[in-house]
């Protein structure tokens, strides 16, 4: 079931059950989350879990009875798969630790804190026959497998241009990147599995508030290959959060919420015109509202994970995927540092 450097099968088996064993290292405020969910889950053996912080991780081991590692390389030596939630900057340095381990990885968004970084964890988990998963969670938000499985049937007809807003005021943890691999990289990596295409082209505009160090807000345009227009617009300047997208299709109109987990298609048309009144246009408009059962996406993030692993397939978000988000962020802040478009072979 759980392959371990191609040969080794390592998991505990209870009463002809098999679970995996699993760790967090980082728990901070999306690793925390991990942690409980991982407890939760059936197939799946929670282990421990790792933080520099050893007074707040000691508290969340105790809260969901597993053990607390003083050092992450010893956690590593007693599971098969982990989740990894530390800050941005020592993401490379925790997955090159796991993959030299032998462990199953799921790195939190984004992958790595550069693109160069990022390609050699792909690399290292490639070489080493392991399953690497990328945390960009919206992918696994049930409207977004919904809307996709729609565009798939043709429902709605050609994608023609999709906006997305993400933005909130400012999250205390972040500390080390800015907006746009924060939150942006999030409806980049959506935006990409939607259209079904490549970015050919980022032209964005972004600026610096005065209330970080990072960029806070910033618009961005991505040109597909299938000729797809996508506008990502994000900030940390915004007193309330919004989540959502809007995709104008050749037969309807899409409205994504994430949080309130809805989808709203509309259609229209114009009855006879009467040129005199302009005021009162014959617009006949109809919106359909998609009933969802709600769940929580980082449940089902971990459930494709853990699957993922014990199938030997690639995870819903690869290496691969985690790559061409890092890259397309990155294209989107020098675009916006230079001014100009910035255009992909």
């Amino acid at each position: 079931m759980i392959n371990k450097d191609g040969i080794t099968v390592i998991a505990d088996k209870v009463e002809d059950r098999i679970f995996m064993r699993t760790g967090v290292i980082g728990t901070g405020a999306m690793g925390k989350n991990h942690v409980r969910v991982y407890s939760e889950m059936e197939n799946v053996e929670l282990v421990g879990l790792s933080d520099l912080d050893s007074e707040g991780g000691k508290a969340i081991a105790k809260k969901f009875a597993c053990r607390f590692y003083e050092n992450h390389l010893e956690l590593l030596k007693h599971v098969d798969a982990v989740t990894i939630g530390v800050p941005t900057s020592m993401h490379y340095k925790m997955g090159k630790d796991a993959v030299e381990a032998g462990v199953h990885v799921l790195m939190e968004k984004p992958l790595a804190g550069s693109l160069e970084e990022a390609q050699r964890i792909v690399e290292m988990a490639k070489d080493a026959g392991l399953t690497l998963a990328v945390g960009h969670i919206e992918r696994h938000n049930p409207v977004v497998k919904h809307t996709k499985e729609m565009l798939k049937r043709n429902d709605f007809g050609k994608i023609i241009t999709m906006s997305s807003r993400r933005v909130s005021n400012y999250p205390a943890r972040i500390r080390d990147v800015g907006v746009i691999m924060d939150l942006a990289v999030h409806d980049i990596d959506v935006s990409r599995y939607l259209a079904g295409g490549e970015v050919v082209e980022v032209f964005a505009a972004a600026g610096k508030s005065g209330q970080t160090p990072f960029v806070d807000h910033a618009t961005i345009m991505l040109k597909f290959d299938n000729d797809v227009l996508g506008i990502v617009d994000t900030n940390w300047l915004t007193p309330m959060r919004i989540r959502e997208m809007s995709i104008t299709c050749e037969k309807r109109f899409v409205r994504i919420d994430y949080m309130a987990q809805s989808i709203h298609i509309s259609t229209s048309k114009f009855g006879e015109l009467d040129e005199t009144n302009l005021y009162q246009l014959p617009l006949e408009m109809e919106t359909v509202s998609v009933g969802l059962k709600k769940e929580e996406p980082l449940k089902r993030e971990l459930e494709d994970f853990v699957d993922a692993v014990e199938s030997k397939r690639d995870s819903l978000v690869t290496g691969e995927d985690g790559i061409m988000a890092i890259r397309l962020a990155e294209a989107a802040l020098k675009s916006a540092t230079k001014g100009e478009v910035v255009r992909f072979g």
